[in-house]
């Protein structure tokens, strides 16, 4: 008679059941695996084999056919190896444990179940601790967890600890001038809002853009549960640490494939789904491939991505906020004060194209960021500080918390067209001046409804209900298209 236990898979960031029904029969000893096995599940059989032997254990000499149900998920990796009331890890040759990708939203799964236990490898257990209401045993080798299910006390209770290692964003009271730039960041970081930053080489941008994770609010419980979900798969999660804290900030090279920006093959997160409740950072935005920029345009605009392969399909979260840098032209110095731009026509239409009207009308916020002079940069005078500037954001944001409780939003750049306008509640001269900039500006219904959106953010940043006139002229500012097209290149 089969004996059926359960284990977990992952799909995408999320976690699957999967019940492993063992059967023995009197025939000559092996051990065969089916449901839909990778190579990794059954060349697992003889690593099994191995741990069993080694834990002082006897193993069957008889068929051991195993079935993994259901047979049309794929199961891929080594969380197959220990299975039991709900147990996941990886087994060595000696029979200890391993920690592998994902223990927190299999985690997330046995609650859902209402598994009475689930057992993770000590290097991992923190991950499963995390979820609430859940009972999490934390196991160094197959010995105890054989021991623990014969009656035995040998698995202690898992607990976790959050992020260890500091991230230092560095401080905006470093950045000497740049009002405009400041305030660009303020408002990005006030309403979670795509910004482009377009200057001179040393002007500032990276520095700037280094300093947008330190205005950011703090995450909340949820946010910070799916954060730590999307780095568990990709097993990027520091050795026993059961949740992140700071908000992710990537920053990928721009020689990074669409796969490793988006996710490829294996349905594995990328960069953009790594970013996920923080900020993803694009410098050098023009020295991308425009093909691996082009697949960004769906995902920004739904906050998810969605890798359609032959494995299977899955969706991802991508809710993060793109800052991305770039030269105004290929030699750097169009619009520079003191050095020429050597760039001729040519050169520069075909920097332009280098990036997509589409690809740019996604973009809320754009910044010239000008050299800094002299005085400026051996200037005494203090500026504000992060934490200063971090005071307003986290203020507005509390604003946007407010506002959008009843509806699955949480900040100003999620508003789609509707309750854009609804929440905006703009003043006659407010919507009188959008009407004129649509009009003398071409801007596009999408570009209307993003100036908009920083509007609604530029006022919640002054805390008052009503975007008004100067909400819109702010915004209007700041569009990135017309930015773009009114410095000749970027």
């Amino acid at each position: 008679m089969a004996t059926t236990v359960m284990a977990g898979a992952v799909e995408g960031v999320d976690g699957v059941e999967v019940q492993v029904e063992v059967d023995l029969v009197r025939r000559l000893p092996r051990v065969t695996v089916v449901g839909l096995p990778a190579s990794a599940v059954k060349e697992s059989t003889e690593r099994v084999r191995s741990a069993i032997l080694a834990s002082g254990l006897d193993f069957p000499k008889q068929r051991v056919t195993i079935n993994l149900a259901p047979a049309d998920v794929k199961k891929d990796g080594t969380a197959f190896d220990l299975a039991g009331v709900m147990a996941v890890g990886e087994l060595s040759l000696s029979g200890a444990l391993r920690d592998v990708p994902g223990a927190l939203p299999l985690a997330l799964l046995a609650r859902q179940r209402g598994v009475r236990a689930l057992i993770l490898p000590e290097d991992c257990a923190g991950q499963g601790a995390v979820v609430p209401g859940l009972n999490v045993l934390s196991a160094t080798n197959l010995a105890e967890v054989v021991d623990w299910l014969n009656g035995k006390d040998t698995l202690k209770k898992a607990s976790f600890v959050s992020e260890p290692r500091p991230v230092h964003h560095g401080d905006l009271a470093d950045v000497r001038g740049q009002a405009l730039a400041r305030r660009g960041l303020e408002i990005a970081a006030a309403g979670g809002h795509n910004l482009l930053l377009i200057g001179a080489p040393g002007s500032g941008k990276t520095m700037l853009a280094s300093r947008l994770g330190g205005l950011l609010p703090p995450m909340t419980f949820e946010e910070a549960i799916e954060t730590t979900r999307v780095h568990s798969v990709a097993g990027l999660l520091p050795e026993r640490v059961g949740i992140l804290e700071q908000r992710p900030f990537r920053n990928p090279h721009h020689s990074i494939s669409p796969a490793g920006l988006l996710g490829g093959a294996s349905l594995r997160p990328g960069e953009l789904s790594l970013a996920h409740h923080g900020v993803l950072f694009l410098d050098e935005l023009p020295e991308f491939s425009r093909g691996t920029l082009e697949q960004l345009r769906s995902p920004l605009e739904r906050r998810e991505v969605v890798i359609a392969r032959s494995a299977g399909a899955v969706t991802l979260p991508a809710a993060c906020m793109l800052v991305a840098a770039a030269n105004p032209c290929a030699c750097g110095f169009l619009g520079h004060p003191h050095k020429p731009c050597r760039c001729g026509e040519a050169a520069l239409r075909r920097y332009r194209q280098r990036l997509s009207g589409p690809l740019l009308d996604r973009i809320d916020l754009c910044v010239r960021i000008d050299p800094v002079h002299s005085e400026e940069l051996f200037c005494d005078r203090r500026r504000e500080s992060s934490a200063e500037v971090r005071e307003r954001v986290v203020a507005a944001r509390r604003a946007q918390t407010e506002r959008y409780k009843s509806l699955p939003i949480f900040n100003n750049a999620m508003l789609d067209g509707p309750a854009c306008r609804e929440a905006a509640n703009t003043t006659p001269a407010g919507m009188r001046l959008l009407r004129d900039s649509m009009e003398h500006l071409s801007l596009s219904a999408r570009a209307c409804d993003r100036v908009l959106k920083v509007a609604r953010t530029i006022a919640d940043l002054d805390g008052v209900g009503r975007v008004d006139l100067e909400h819109v002229a702010e915004a209007v500012a700041f569009r990135a298209q017309d930015s773009v097209e009114a410095q000749g290149g970027l």
